[in-house]
């Protein structure tokens, strides 16, 4: 996919896909908290390190397939 110019600046594609997926997860984070799924997560941090991954991993996922259309 490469590089995306924004204003004279090339930026990896994957750094707004990246701040997206924190975007997501700030927005997931409490909700999981509200819903009590934190209560039975063995380890808070590894589990939203590997939600985070998963998040962007998607949203790659999506991406790719929307430039290939």
């Amino acid at each position: 996919m490469g590089e995306i110019d924004l204003y004279g600046v090339f930026v990896p594609t994957l750094l707004p896909l990246a701040i997206a997926a924190y975007a997501v997860m700030a927005l997931l984070r409490p909700l999981l908290l509200r819903a009590g799924l934190y209560r039975i997560v063995w380890h808070r941090a590894f589990f939203d390190v590997c939600l985070y991954v998963l998040v962007l991993g998607g949203l790659v996922a999506l991406s790719t397939q929307w430039s290939l259309s």
